[in-house]
């Protein structure tokens, strides 16, 4: 079963290699690159190769990346230097994840709709991202200001990210997605109670997975379930139980969204037979010639 976990489930700095090994031991087919996500760091030609030595030593791929917004490289900034360094920062993010097998970055949005400094920024990075069939995909923060922005610009080129943690906490959450399931590129799931978002294991809090796998096998995403867990907060202080305990919840949801896909295509199949006997009921006789 193909699954995606997050590497930064204890630390987002540092060797990642430890944990990319036992991500992999774990049975985890894919992995969903969180290190350095809210970071001025801009990862080097050299340090790009060696992560994907890793992979590729550990048969893992990469799903997708967290791009990054720092505290001083902001594409966003009202600071015009700011905003360029902000944008050569996305920019890094989007050629690493292209060498290295992916096809989608996400990235965080400000609360309030139309931030100018956001449109100049997509505007200057869409041609770099569409040359290496890389989509960036906004994470649920403000799904007004998402919408805004995913109404302007096509899905080829962004989408949405649902982090099911943050969706538990906003009011709503989940009917948004409902609402936007058709840009729906990327999944970062977790559970919470519903007041902080604590990066959970699935199923340990009060997210609502039976509803949340029917929205995903309805929706544009066609990609493995990927979780975004902490270990910090799960309960569990041994990694590889954590890690275990990771792909079980992880396996169950797949199965879930799994269910609704085969019976929306059986419904579909069916569907489509129901119309071609009525079809075949109003074909008209076929002309007999007279003798």
């Amino acid at each position: 079963m193909e699954l995606s976990i997050s590497t930064d489930y204890v630390t987002d700095t540092g060797d990642p290699s430890p944990y990319l090994r036992r991500i992999a031991d774990a049975g985890f087919t894919h992995i969903h690159w969180c290190h350095h996500w809210n970071t001025d760091f801009l990862y080097s030609e050299w340090e790009t190769a060696q992560i994907h030595t890793w992979l590729r030593h550990y048969g893992l791929q990469l799903l997708d990346l967290h791009g990054s917004v720092g505290s001083e490289k902001n594409w966003t900034s009202p600071r015009e230097y700011e905003r360029i360094a902000g944008v050569e920062l996305v920019k890094n993010r989007i050629e690493m994840t292209a060498r290295l097998g992916g096809d989608v970055i996400i990235m965080h949005i400000l609360d309030e709709p139309g931030c100018e400094p956001l449109r100049k920024s997509l505007a200057q990075v869409e041609g770099f991202a569409r040359d290496r069939r890389v989509r960036i995909a906004f994470e649920n923060g403000s799904f007004e200001a998402i919408g805004q922005v995913l109404d302007e610009y096509s899905p080829d080129y962004l989408g949405l990210c649902y982090d099911s943690g943050h969706g538990n906490v906003e009011e709503r959450g989940m009917d948004h997605l409902e609402a936007l399931k058709d840009r729906l590129i990327s999944v970062h799931l977790n559970d919470n109670d519903g007041a902080v978002s604590s990066h959970s294991l699935l199923f340990s809090g009060t997210v609502d997975w039976a509803r949340l796998a029917r929205i995903v096998a309805e929706s544009a995403y066609a990609k493995c379930v990927s979780m975004e867990p902490r270990m910090s907060t799960s309960g569990i202080e041994d990694e590889t139980t954590f890690l275990d305990h990771a792909f079980e919840t992880g396996a169950r949801l797949a199965r879930m969204i799994e269910k609704h896909r085969t019976e929306l295509q059986e419904g579909a199949g069916t569907e489509q037979s129901h119309v071609a006997d009525a079809q075949q009921r109003d074909r008209p006789a076929p002309f007999e010639a007279r003798e």
